[in-house]
């Protein structure tokens, strides 16, 4: 590698850990939680490992019948959303709590924090609060939750831009009143497509600056590059394309969510949903919030887990910090029941960074590729129906 390249990727790993270490990343999650609960088949004997993100799906898998979840993250700030979320759902009544994370805005945010929420979460958390609360206040040009964070504040821009500028507001508006997917392509085709895919789009998307917004590392998206044809923009409108015409956009609220700043009324996440509030309230007492490291909680805990849900942050070990990745299956080999499965998603077409992975069994080095029994077909199945699209593959994979 060239003084130049060594230089510009030194950079770019600093502005990466600087916004993901120091910000609110995630508002909402990005990853499927109704294809997560095909590929786990959660039970109440099931101990469920998960990276926080912003907690959406570690209370999804508790309303799926998850016997105890335990939602884990690096990053203290996305673990003080899930606090709060856990505060509202046991202190709130169920509209308050909808004004909050359904609608993104309360014009009583900061008294009900200040009254209910703020002595029901931790320390760490009341000081990021006590400065953020306003976030949820409606106000400004940011005027929802669901645009902040810096992946709500990159959402924002892109809305102005593809709102006011591309003039797309009454295609996409048409998009959601559609309710075939003929309609949505015909849609997409004659009135999206040309004006959104610019050559100024493609640029845009590929930037480390818009990447590290929305939480994509330079390894993960190295992962985009060398097994994609095209870069970051063509992989990106591929995926997109996917969303806008073959699947049924109306029920969409991964996108929805960023165009309205609310999640439309009628399509929630199960965790907003009126009908499982009761329940949530009552299961939310199964739910532990770690911030650490995956391997750092399976080290100091003597708890035996039969799911692991591990997103996709092995994108960023596997060539950052492969000694972390090694570190981390070594935990999860030590602590995963003989029925454990595990699911991780990718940037990548195909995953190869564990195949030759060594981890300790019994005091034998194996290779994680020989020991992984890969449910491929169920989790090509379950991909082509993920609402989000965002990643190249999707695994489901048990340990013996």
């Amino acid at each position: 590698m060239s003084a130049a390249l060594a230089m510009k990727a030194k950079i770019s790993n600093k502005l990466f850990t600087w916004v993901h270490t120091s910000n609110l990343i995630y508002n909402t999650c990005w990853e499927d939680p109704a294809i997560d609960r095909l590929a786990l088949n959660l039970s109440s004997e099931d101990r469920l490992l998960v990276i926080s993100s912003a907690g959406c799906n570690a209370l999804d898998y508790l309303l799926a019948g998850c016997g105890e979840v335990h939602a884990v993250d690096i990053n203290p700030i996305q673990n003080a959303l899930l606090e709060l979320k856990v505060a509202a759902i046991r202190r709130l009544d169920f509209a308050d709590f909808d004004r909050f994370f359904g609608d993104g805005r309360h014009p009583r945010a900061t008294l009900l924090y200040n009254r209910d929420l703020r002595p029901n979460i931790s320390e760490t958390s009341q000081v990021y609060w006590d400065r953020n609360i306003h976030f949820f206040n409606g106000k400004g040009w940011r005027d929802s939750f669901y645009y902040r964070g810096t992946s709500g504040l990159l959402a924002k821009f892109l809305m102005m831009h593809l709102f006011h500028v591309k003039a797309l507001r009454k295609p996409l508006e048409d998009l959601i009143n559609a309710r075939s997917l003929s309609e949505q392509r015909g849609i997409y085709d004659a009135e999206i497509k040309p004006r959104l895919w610019t050559k100024w789009m493609h640029w845009t998307l590929s930037r480390d600056v818009t990447m590290s917004l929305m939480g994509v590392p330079p390894s993960q998206k190295e992962h985009m590059t060398s097994q994609s044809p095209g870069g970051i923009g063509s992989y990106i409108e591929r995926s997109l394309e996917a969303v806008l015409t073959e699947l049924p956009f109306h029920q969409n609220y991964f996108y929805r969510v960023y165009m309205e700043g609310r999640y439309p009324r009628e399509y929630r996440p199960e965790y907003v949903k009126e009908e499982n509030f009761d329940l949530l309230r009552d299961r939310v007492r199964n739910l532990h919030i770690h911030t650490d490291s995956v391997a750092q909680v399976l080290e100091k805990r003597p708890l035996r887990f039969s799911r692991f849900v591990l997103l996709d942050h092995m994108d960023w070990l596997s060539s950052h910090r492969h000694d972390e990745l090694r570190r981390e299956w070594n935990a999860i080999v030590r602590r995963a029941t003989s029925s454990a499965r595990v699911i991780y998603r990718s940037a990548a077409q195909k995953v190869e960074y564990l195949d030759n992975l060594e981890v300790s069994v019994d005091n034998q080095p194996i290779r994680l590729g020989e020991m992984l029994r890969q449910q491929y077909a169920l989790a090509r199945e379950l991909h082509t129906k993920d609402r989000v699209h965002t990643y190249a593959s999707f695994y489901i994979a048990d340990l013996p």
